[in-house]
């Protein structure tokens, strides 16, 4: 069975996700469907069929979440030290070409957000940090080309 690693945050987030579908967002579509039902003619009611749709979102993401929470490695990186590159570092690099720094934590899939500095353990610029230590240069292929980095820091905050 293949593990999901996430860091405790992305851990957390999931499961407040998955409490708020079903102590929430599947009553309300309930709900909805008993009060679309007593509408009259299913075949014809808009209201039943969009809820019925919603119901169905609903079950198929709480039966996800319960399958990626019940396979999660939860990987707490405060525990963590060293200046090699490993899930749950926060390593800051610089672009070799352009000495354009970013900074980026490695978290797990569902917690991958680019706005908040946060790259997928599955995406080609984690893969190539991945077993890195500071100073290494890497180099990462991507569709506009291959781009070349050198690691600065590497933290586990």
């Amino acid at each position: 069975m293949q593990k999901y690693p996430m860091t405790v945050n992305g851990h957390d987030a999931l499961e407040t996700e998955l409490k708020h579908l079903k102590t929430t967002e599947r009553p309300e579509v309930i709900q909805a469907i008993s009060v679309a039902r007593e509408h009259g003619d299913l075949s014809e009611n808009a209201e039943y069929h969009a809820a019925k749709e919603k119901q169905g979102f609903i079950e198929g993401r709480i039966q996800e979440l319960e399958s990626k929470l019940s396979l999660a490695q939860v990987i707490d990186p405060t525990t963590m030290s060293g200046e090699t590159v490993r899930f749950g570092a926060t390593v800051k690099i610089v672009n070799e070409d352009t000495d354009e720094e970013s900074t980026y934590q490695i978290v797990g899939e569902d917690e991958a957000s680019i706005k908040e500095g946060k790259v997928s353990v599955t995406s080609p610029i984690a893969r190539a940090m991945i077993s890195k230590v500071v100073g290494d240069v890497f180099e990462v292929i991507a569709p506009g080309g291959s781009k070349g980095y050198e690691i600065l820091e590497v933290s586990y905050v």
